[in-house]
């Protein structure tokens, strides 16, 4: 009971921060990126780990660099997230900028659905949220859920207010089976860590054994729905650039793990261009190859 009342105030704390001009929260996120790299040294571990592994051949002077430049978007992205509980229609739509949609669009004309991959990387619920706002088809986002629900709806809340749908992973198939008769843009992130049922495929990703998702391409082999992959370029604080790039037109025709191979691959080159706005501070790659073969 006591940590619901937590909860619940910290919920209305966000949303009191989320009224504030945004170039107050750039200066509070300024603030947070000392507080978490330099007082609480927030996962610099794991980051640093993930960078040293992921890019071999550079220096440690070039590591430190890119892990600084994460942390100072991680707290920047912290309030854009924040920000997102109040955001309007208007700002949203100033905030992000799509090219190639046209192509998505063609597909609804036809009365077709299409899926759409895409990875931590920049600001993905505020692409995710534009979305609602720039296509006329409906955009269902797959995501995992969180363990406190309290902050869960309060996510959920602004995730859904310009009308896409948000099923949880475990739900995917329903979801298919529930929205099969009009278009649709079904959207994974699949860069998550699999759970540990879950973790018997592997890619090579940014240097190293990499345990994938197989949702996508499960849906996409079993419906043939085309990919589009969907690129996020940061352009400036709080603003993004997102290009919809064609990734498989005929999924049934590949060969099994051929799509997440792919997938990977389009992010991996996202990534090696521009890496301090991945989520370096997840625990990717947890898993091992050889803890599969025991």
């Amino acid at each position: 009971m006591i940590k619901r009342g937590f909860a619940h105030l910290g919920v209305f704390f966000l949303y009191l921060v989320s009224l504030l001009p945004l170039w107050v929260l750039f200066f509070f996120a300024r603030l947070l990126y000392y507080l978490l790299y330099y007082v609480i040294g927030y996962r610099k571990k794991v980051v640093r780990s993930n960078l040293t592994n992921s890019f071999p051949e550079k220096s440690a002077a070039e590591i430190l660099r890119i892990e600084k430049n994460y942390f100072k978007y991680l707290a920047q992205l912290i309030f854009e997230i924040i920000e997102l509980s109040t955001i309007t229609e208007t700002e949203t739509l100033k905030r992000v900028h799509f090219t190639g949609l046209e192509q998505v669009e063609k597909h609804f004309e036809k009365g077709e659905s299409v899926l759409a991959c895409t990875g931590h990387y920049g600001n993905w619920e505020l692409g995710t949220l534009a979305l609602g706002l720039n296509l006329t088809g409906k955009t269902i986002v797959i995501f995992k859920p969180i363990n406190n629900k309290i902050f869960e709806a309060w996510f959920n809340k602004f995730r859904t207010k310009y009308g896409n749908i948000f099923v949880a992973m475990k739900q995917t198939l329903r979801a298919v089976a529930t929205y099969k008769i009009e278009p649709s843009l079904l959207c994974f992130a699949s860069d998550q860590s699999p759970i540990v049922s879950e973790y018997k495929h592997f890619v090579n990703f940014l240097n190293q054994p990499t345990a994938a998702l197989l949702g996508v391409e499960k849906i996409a082999k079993s419906t043939n729905r085309p990919i589009y992959y969907f690129k996020v370029t940061p352009v400036k604080m709080g603003y993004y650039d997102v290009e919809v790039l064609p990734m498989c037109s005929n999924p049934s025709l590949t060969a099994d793990g051929e799509i997440t191979s792919l997938h990977f691959e389009y992010l991996e080159k996202i990534i090696k261009d521009k890496p301090e706005f991945w989520l370096w501070s997840h625990k990717r790659w947890k898993f091992k190859p050889e803890l599969n073969n025991t």
